[in-house]
């Protein structure tokens, strides 16, 4: 069994391909970090097959899928879009357009480029699971979510019509949505290498983790092919909703 997971340099992506690795699967993990990619090869052995590149850059992410050797390109079994990120937490008003961009360009583009490069090889197999990390957020809003909470908005729309479109065929297709998780990378981006910052969204709170989330992963491939996870949520139990806010009138001028 082959599994291409993206962003597994660290986080989520990183935890998924050590346990897909540890079930027995070949796994091709994708980042932009040679020196991660190449300590998870030294730490996983020749089942972990590195393959650097930036989904965000949509040429060096068509060359470098197309470098693969058709033993691999062929006969991957399961697609784990995992590569994103969030950046600022600032009302839209105030935002960098920028990081609307950068977030678009790998939450959107670069997910829907990879999936439109993989699905054909899966098609012809008749076989396949695909597994999109989304969130909470594309289903709840929250303040500064914007176009993060967008992207993911779309990443849960995208899933769903990947079912439509592959009706009749023998392949499945998840849109997996997490919620508050801690101990990644993912805040420190967020807020642009504020550790400071990005630990205290955590303090106190017991969160969920990346090993939780692969072991959802796990779970979602050993379920047998006739079985599909259309959307799966998972927030820590100390998350909930947050509820309509109100603004009251301020009379005082």
């Amino acid at each position: 069994m082959i599994a291409l997971v993206t962003g597994a340099t660290a986080g989520f992506g990183k935890q998924i391909a050590i346990d897909f690795i540890n079930k027995g699967y070949t796994v091709i993990g994708t980042g932009r970090r040679a020196s991660k990619l190449d300590e998870l090869q030294s730490k996983l052995g020749d089942k972990f097959v590195p393959l650097c590149f930036d989904v965000a850059d949509l040429t060096d992410t068509k060359a470098a899928i197309e470098s693969l050797p058709a033993s691999l390109l062929d006969h991957i079994d399961i697609l784990v879009n995992n590569a994103g990120l969030a950046l600022g937490l600032e009302s839209a008003d105030k935002a960098d357009f920028a990081d609307w961009q950068n977030m678009i360009n790998v939450n959107v583009t670069g997910l829907a480029h990879l999936t439109r490069l993989i699905l054909p090889k899966m098609v012809a197999n008749n076989s396949g699971l695909i597994i999109n990390v989304g969130s909470t957020a594309g289903n709840h809003p929250y303040f500064g979510a914007n176009v993060y909470g967008a992207t993911k908005a779309f990443v849960k729309m995208f899933s769903n019509n990947l079912r439509a479109d592959l009706y009749g065929k023998n392949i499945r297709v998840t849109n997996l949505e997490p919620g508050l998780t801690g101990g990644t990378e993912f805040s420190n981006v967020r807020f642009k290498g504020d550790d400071k910052k990005a630990q205290s969204v955590y303090e106190d709170i017991n969160y969920v983790t990346a090993q939780d989330i692969a072991n959802i992963v796990m779970w979602l491939a050993e379920q047998p092919e006739h079985v599909n996870i259309n959307s799966l949520e998972v927030m820590p139990t100390a998350q909930t909703y947050a509820g309509l806010k109100v603004s009251k009138v301020n009379n005082a001028n």
